[in-house]
């Protein structure tokens, strides 16, 4: 199945020249999203995995189904204020200043194999915060797996440490 064609792109969002991703038509399709789905899992197949983290938001949609498919519970990274019990929180940069994200501080325990998952790579910030907080609290990092990637914005580059997954490439 080609996913590329359940991807619609939307240009000049959220500001001209952007070539924004939307992956909602290919959330509405069950049987392509299913198979995206399975096919990071069997790309992930021959990682020791305990846990899938993802940030919020779209990193929810990407990786809970991911952690169903693969056996394995999911923890949820999320801005500020939203978590209940205490967190520990990580700081990235935007474009024009910072944002921060937040994991409950037992929600992963020392020395279990985590796989970071997000809907998207493009410089690697979010993924890279989720990673040190992950890192943070005694996690290993199995690897980082992405619906897509745009591969000018060299996020890969950035996350050169670690094994990079993704299922559809687009140049921006």
């Amino acid at each position: 199945m080609d996913l590329k064609t359940k991807i619609r792109v939307i240009p000049d969002f959220p500001k001209e020249g952007i070539s924004f991703k939307d992956i909602t038509t290919l959330l509405l399709d069950g049987e392509a999203f299913k198979f995206a789905i399975e096919e990071l899992a069997k790309k992930c197949a021959d990682k020791e995995i305990d846990l899938v983290v993802g940030p919020e938001a779209r990193g929810f949609l990407v990786g809970a189904p991911l952690a169903l498919q693969l056996g394995t519970g999911f923890v949820p990274v999320r801005k500020p204020g939203k978590l209940p019990f205490k967190t520990m929180r990580g700081e990235y940069q935007l474009e024009y200043g910072t944002d921060e994200l937040e994991m409950h501080i037992d929600a992963i325990k020392p020395g279990q194999k985590v796989l970071v998952v997000d809907d998207l790579l493009a410089t690697g910030g979010t993924i890279a915060t989720t990673i040190d907080l992950v890192k943070r609290s005694g996690g290993e990092i199995a690897g980082v797996a992405f619906l897509i990637e745009l591969t000018e914005l060299k996020g890969r580059e950035n996350l050169a440490d670690y094994d990079v997954i993704s299922l559809i490439q687009y140049p921006f």
